[in-house]
Order: structure tokens, then C-alpha cells, then sequence
């Protein structure tokens, strides 16, 4: 046959680096295909006409494509009238249709031939990718930065991956019903028998089952409630637990804990590993930072501080970061370190695309739409925290509700779990009445009841109960712990 191939790679012509390409693979799946228009079904949920290199392939596919879905039967008699006339290596349109489905001998292998184009396409894309950092470097616009360049470059990258699995799709009812039972198989291997993370908060885990993979959790409250002190204490319970075992491909799986990643938008990486000494040490970070410590104090801080040398907990204290920014480091992370848990703190300080003409609501849309799209791509559950809106201030019973989250419906949309803290301590302390008085003695026992006492709302949970979980806080040191409750007794089994 005087083929495609034989016409695109002649004895006579130069030799030069061609892009990676198969030829063969793609004239044997198109001949398959005319014979068999069942074959199409094999690769049509991932093999696009633009993953064929031959401009006239792509085309055939194309109409192929077309006429299937449409219902009718594709052979080389149907097709010809929609590819016009084009000298094939001195053949016409007509023959060469002829010769693609005279030559094809089965539709076992059209599946792997399918894959074998699609891969060689990912690789060319790859090839133009390398060629556009390359130009780019060179031309070195002015109003680009290399970071910009570094970011725009893992974006693509990024997005190639996503685009080109083929992977997806259908799967049968067993398969999930197996990956369910794995869940829950290492839901009773773990300690705790939690299928998510453990907060180390055990009331809030009986409730969550821990922090679950691919949830957006939003941890909201009014300021001085407490959240990063909560979001705190939570990631560095999971990361002092973590332990790792190394799969039989070579990768490490965390087997309890998991890795933390840390976005401070607000507070600098030493103001947080202060909050965290303090809690660890249960000596108030306001005495760290004066040096009014004794001696057994320092070597509490310094056992404390070489701890959590050792443990996966990494900080990114960069403000001002876009949606798109934290995703590449986000990804960066998980690729270089691994991740099991995400941690942002907060929400409102986060920009997004910076489209013109967008308002706030439209922004933090996006940003909230773009948490939960890289929670389900990293796999990972993204604690994210989220200041309330005033309104709360204004009513008699502050307790958070979902209408009191910021600026966009979205939050309480994208969301898998909203949790809210509140303390009555701190509200109560703001209004002491005049000392000796029937009001002042009322007062006295409302602090006293809610002393040392916070309250974490579940005011949405996609895939468990609502509710109020009590826990414990010590302000002076920033720390939330389990409420030892007198009338809960041993469980009986």
C-alpha cells in the first residue's frame, strides 16, 4: 500500500525530529472502526479528533464521530461525501477509506490502539508546553515575572493531567462497593475506627468520622472565637499522629495522621509556631514572647519546639495569594512532600482571578467553587476558615447560623461541612453588671457555668448528623481539648 506513513516518511525525505507520532496505530483504529462501528465506543469517552496527528485522520474521526452519535452507520460509502476531494499519497479520499477498512483485521485492539494515540498526543502537548516556557524565559515579557511564568507553566501542567485521563467514566457498581469496603476495613484498622482524620476532638470525630478526602470543610466564626487557634490545634493533632507505610509501588500511604499543609494569609509562620508551642507547652505565648519564663519552663518550650521539628507540619505565610496561586502550591506540596490535609486561613483574604467588573460575591464564588474543585483533585480534606458577618452582633443568641456566613451563598453551597465556634464566655465577660448586685450574682453564675467551655456548631454536614459538640478551651494558652462530662459513662459492649 503507498500509505500515509510511507508518503509523511519517505526514504527521500530529510531527516529531522519529528513530534511523537503512530501513524499505523492511527490508520489500524480507523479501519476498525469502518468495519465496526462498535469499536468507536471503545475509545470515544477519551480519544478526541485533535489527539490524531494526521490532519486527515483527525477529519475522518471527526465525521465518524458525528455520524455515530447521529445514529447512522459510518463505512467508507457514507463518509466520502463529507471529506471532499485531497490527493492521499496518490490516493483519492474514496480509496484510501477503502484501504483503511480492507486492511483492519479486528476490534479486539482498538481500545489499545486508542490509547497508544491519545498517550503520543500528551506527549506532544508536553512538547509544546516545554517549547512555550522556553520562548517565554526568552522573551522575558516586562509585565511578566518568572514566577508568574512558573505558576502559568504548572497551571498547564496541571490541567493536562486533569484533561488527559482516561480513566474516568462509568465504572461498575462492584468496584465502588469495594472501595467502600476498603474505607471502612481501614476505618476499623485505625485507631480511633474514624474513616477520615482524626481532629484528635473526640466528640467532634464521633459526630464527622473525621475529616473526610475530597471534603471542603469552611470553619467559621466571629473574631477572638477561636478558629485558628482550632484549625491549629486540629493540624497539629493530625500531623504529630502521622504514620506512614510504604506501598508495594513504592509510595508512602499515611496509615494514621497525615501530612498538613498551613496557608497563614493573616499571621506570619512564627506567630503560628508560638500559638503552637504555647498550646503544646501549657505555658501562655505572651510569657514566650516577654522571655518571662523560669528555667523548667524554657526546657518544657525547647522539648516542645524539638517535637515538632520532627513532625510533617509545613507553613505557607505568603499573603495576598490568589485561588490559582494556592492550587499550584497546593499541588507542589502534595507532589514534593505528599498532603493529607489542608489548612487555610482565611478565606476573605484570598483574591481570585481578578476579572474586571467582577464584585466581591462573584470573587469569592470563585474561590470557594475552585477550593472545592482542588479538594476533589488532591484528594485531601481543605479546612478552610471564614469570618462571619455582623448581623450576629445584633441579636440577643449568638450563635452563629448558616445565613450569618459572608458576602456569598456560595460558602454554604461548595461546603461539605460548615462548623461554627462560640464561646459564651467571651460575650458574657463584655457585660458585667455593677459588682453586689441580684444581676451581678446572675452574672457570676453564668461565667462560672460557662468558664473555660466553647461550643463547635455543625450547621451542615453533607453526609452526617447536625449538631452542637462541647469542648474545652483554655484561653491564656489557645487550646481546645475534650470536655470531660460527668454523666457520660463507660460505653458497655
Amino acid at each position: 500500500m503507498n500509505s500515509l506513513a510511507a508518503r509523511l516518511d519517505g526514504p527521500d525525505e530529510p531527516r529531522y525530529r519529528l513530534a511523537p507520532h503512530n501513524i499505523d496505530a492511527e490508520q489500524a483504529l480507523l479501519g476498525a472502526i469502518l468495519v465496526n462501528n462498535e469499536a468507536f465506543f471503545r475509545v470515544s469517552d477519551f480519544l478526541e479528533p485533535a489527539h490524531f496527528h494526521e490532519e486527515v485522520h483527525r477529519r475522518i474521526y471527526e465525521v465518524t464521530s458525528s455520524l455515530i452519535k447521529a445514529g447512522k452507520i459510518a463505512t467508507p460509502i457514507t463518509l466520502k461525501t463529507f471529506l471532499g476531494d485531497h490527493d492521499l499519497g496518490g490516493l483519492t479520499v474514496s480509496q484510501y477509506l477503502a484501504r483503511l477498512a480492507a486492511e483492519a483485521t479486528t476490534i479486539i485492539n482498538a481500545e489499545d490502539y486508542g490509547r497508544t494515540i491519545h498517550d503520543l498526543a500528551i506527549r506532544r502537548e508536553l512538547i509544546g508546553i516545554g517549547e512555550d516556557m522556553v520562548n517565554v524565559a526568552y522573551d522575558a515579557p516586562v509585565d511578566v515575572s518568572p514566577r508568574d511564568q512558573i505558576e502559568d507553566a504548572e497551571r498547564k501542567l496541571y490541567s493536562l493531567a486533569e484533561t488527559g485521563r482516561y480513566d474516568g467514566g462509568f465504572q461498575r457498581f462492584a468496584d465502588a462497593l469495594t472501595a467502600a469496603i476498603d474505607v471502612a476495613a481501614a476505618a476499623y484498622k485505625r485507631e480511633g475506627k474514624l474513616s477520615g482524620l482524626a481532629t484528635g476532638l473526640h466528640d467532634l470525630d464521633r459526630m464527622m468520622g473525621g475529616l473526610q478526602p475530597s471534603d471542603l470543610v469552611i470553619l467559621a466564626g466571629r473574631p477572638a472565637m477561636g478558629k485558628t487557634s482550632l484549625a491549629t490545634n486540629v493540624a497539629f493533632n493530625i500531623a504529630k499522629a502521622y504514620r506512614g507505610e510504604k506501598q508495594p509501588d513504592g509510595a508512602v500511604k499515611a496509615v494514621d495522621g497525615g501530612i498538613v499543609g498551613f496557608f497563614s494569609l493573616e499571621m506570619s509562620a512564627e506567630q503560628l509556631a508560638n500559638r503552637i508551642i504555647a498550646e503544646q507547652s501549657g505555658i501562655p505565648s505572651y510569657k514566650i514572647r516577654r522571655g518571662d519564663i523560669r528555667e523548667e519552663e524554657f526546657y518544657r518550650i525547647s522539648d516542645v519546639a524539638r517535637e515538632m521539628q520532627t513532625i510533617p507540619f509545613y507553613i505557607d505565610q505568603t499573603g495576598g495569594l490568589s485561588i490559582a496561586q494556592l492550587a499550584a502550591r497546593a499541588r507542589r506540596l502534595k507532589r514534593q512532600r505528599g498532603l493529607d490535609l489542608l489548612v487555610v486561613d482565611y478565606l476573605q483574604l484570598l483574591s481570585g482571578s481578578s476579572k474586571k467588573g467582577e464584585n466581591r460575591v462573584q470573587e469569592l464564588t470563585e474561590i470557594t467553587t475552585g477550593m472545592k474543585a482542588l479538594a476533589k483533585e488532591l484528594h485531601v480534606p481543605i479546612v478552610a476558615l471564614s469570618q462571619l458577618s455582623r448581623q450576629v452582633e445584633n441579636r440577643d443568641d449568638k450563635r452563629p447560623q448558616l445565613s450569618d456566613l459572608r458576602e456569598s451563598g456560595s460558602i454554604e453551597q461548595d461546603a461539605d461541612v460548615v462548623l461554627f465556634v462560640y464561646r459564651e464566655e467571651y460575650y458574657l465577660k463584655n457585660k458585667e453588671p455593677k459588682p453586689g448586685t441580684e444581676e451581678h450574682f446572675k452574672w457570676q453564675a453564668e461565667m462560672d457555668q460557662a468558664h473555660g467551655k466553647a461550643e463547635v456548631i455543625i450547621g451542615k454536614q453533607r453526609h452526617g448528623p447536625t449538631g452542637t459538640v462541647q469542648l474545652s478551651f483554655q484561653a491564656d494558652v489557645t487550646r481546645f481539648g475534650n470536655l470531660a462530662q460527668e454523666d457520660r459513662l463507660p460505653e458497655q459492649f
